[in-house]
Formats: structure tokens, sequence, C-alpha cells
């Protein structure tokens, strides 16, 4: 018996979904044309599925684990039957309005109340428009209409007087003549389970690996030596994620401190360490 893992099978957030897998050690081999590849060194099956239908199937519990995005587990209203096991930082963009740059009067989503919205999104652009309006979905006066792609094309034909759309870049937006006027959801890949897993060790095991990687991801290990009267300072300018590693060094007073230190903060973390008297500053 075999847990199964369901993936995106195509589209922004594949290629590192794959590149995931890889990291944490799962072993596979997909054959061309097959949705389904058996991990060859877990008791795991892969699925690989259409994002869009990740959330609805781990919900009903016809897959156990799933990767996906935010905005699509929002969008199935499937929040109450999957649980959050992490977010994976990657596949981020912004769930936004975006409406035409040349009508200067369409500054906000409130003055959209009433209008026409063209959106892949109906689920979470309905209840955002309601929030702006006040009232239950159905009684609000804001058109919400379904379309499956070319969201961005819908003002230029006429079809809409503004969108809801995923924006990464916002390059594509830009070229449509249109601009953001509101952000409805912030989103990246979500690892989700069944409320009711049929496997949660095993689950439990992916979401360590998971944490492993991006934790290695985020921080590095930075090496110093120090006075120890000045080791307090040092701590507080870097404490680590949980605390440093302290060893005393022949030198009489001195010590040598290894500790993780985000990758984003790393450049003035160490102009800090040294003006707190660190030195021989390794990473």
């Amino acid at each position: 018996d075999r847990m199964l893992f369901a993936v995106p099978k195509k589209g922004r957030l594949y290629d590192q979904c794959l590149s995931l897998l890889h990291n944490i050690g799962i072993e596979f081999n997909r054959k061309p044309r097959h949705d389904i590849a058996l991990v060859s060194n877990l008791p795991i099956a892969l699925v690989f599925l259409p994002a869009a239908d990740i959330a609805a199937y781990v919900a009903n519990g016809n897959v156990d684990l799933g990767i996906t995005g935010l905005d699509i587990i929002r969008e199935s209203q499937a929040d109450g039957d999957v649980a959050e096991l992490m977010r994976l930082g990657f596949g981020r963009c912004k769930l936004q309005v975006q409406a035409p740059q040349a009508d200067r009067s369409l500054d906000s989503a409130r003055s959209l109340v009433g209008k026409r919205i063209v959106t892949s999104f109906i689920n979470l652009t309905r209840r955002h428009f309601a929030e702006l309006e006040g009232v239950p979905v159905e009684h609000m006066s804001t058109q919400v209409r379904f379309v499956s792609g070319s969201v961005e094309a819908a003002c230029a034909l006429g079809l809409a007087d503004a969108i809801v759309d995923l924006v990464e870049s916002g390059d594509t937006m830009r070229a449509a003549g249109l601009h953001a006027i509101d952000t409805v959801l912030d989103t990246e890949s979500v690892l989700i389970t069944n409320k009711h897993a049929r496997f949660p060790e095993l689950a439990r095991t992916i979401k360590q690996r998971v944490e492993g990687i991006l934790t290695a991801r985020r921080y590095v290990l930075c090496q110093y030596n120090i006075a120890r009267d000045a080791l307090d300072t040092a701590c507080r300018i870097a404490p680590g994620r949980q605390a440093p590693t302290v060893t005393p060094l022949e030198q009489h007073a001195w010590v040598a401190v290894s500790v993780m230190v985000e990758k984003s903060r790393l450049a003035d973390t160490m102009d800090a360490l040294q003006e707190a008297g660190a030195t021989d500053i390794l990473v």
C-alpha cells in the first residue's frame, strides 16, 4: 500500500516541485505520457495532476498529500478539509484586481462595485467583492464572469471593466494596458494533506525533509572568533535559529562561534560582527 502524493503535472509550479522532490531524496522515473510514477526508495506513488485539481483531490481523500498553490486551495473552498503542513516559498505571486490604466475613475476595488469583472478565480473574486459591498455573495451587484484563459484581454475586448488574475512580474498586465488597484490574495506553493491522512508518519517524514531543504536555502553557516567579553554582543547580532555553538579556544578568553545566519542579512551581519570585535569570519 502506497501513499499517493499529488504534484502539478505542468505549469508554473512543475519544475520547482520536481527539484524539491529530487532534493528530499524521492527517487522515481516518470515515463512519457504517464501520470503516475512509483517511488523506488519509499512507499509512495506520485500522481501528476493539474494544479487546479489537487486541492479537491486531497480534500476528498483521493490522494493523501499534495503540492499546489494557496490560491487553488482558497478557490477550491477546500480549506476546511485539508491541513496545511507548510508553505514552500516558491511560486509566489499575487491575485490582483487589475483595471485599465486609461480609466482614471477606476482607482480602487470599491470603484468597481456594480461593474463587470472577468476572472478564472470566480469564488475568491465573488467573496472579495461581496465583502466590499457588505452583502452576501448572492445579493452582490458586481457581475463576476468566468473565463479559463487570456484573462488580461477581457477589458480590451469589451467583456469586462476589470479583471482578477495572478500576477508575478506584472509585465503581461502592463502590456495589456492594465494596472493593479487591489490585492485579493498573496499566494505561494503549499504542502497539504487530508485531515484524515492514511500515512501520518510518512507525511511527517516528507515534511521534515522539506523543512531541512528550505532551511538550507534560507540560512548559511557563519563562523568567527571573538573575545569572550564581547560574546553577548555578538550573540545579539546573530542569535541563530536556536542558539550559537560556542567553543573555547586555546588562546585565553577567546571563543570560536558557529551560527546560522539568514542569507538575506548576511552582509549586514558580517559587518556588525566585525564592528563588535569578531575576527576570522568565514561563511
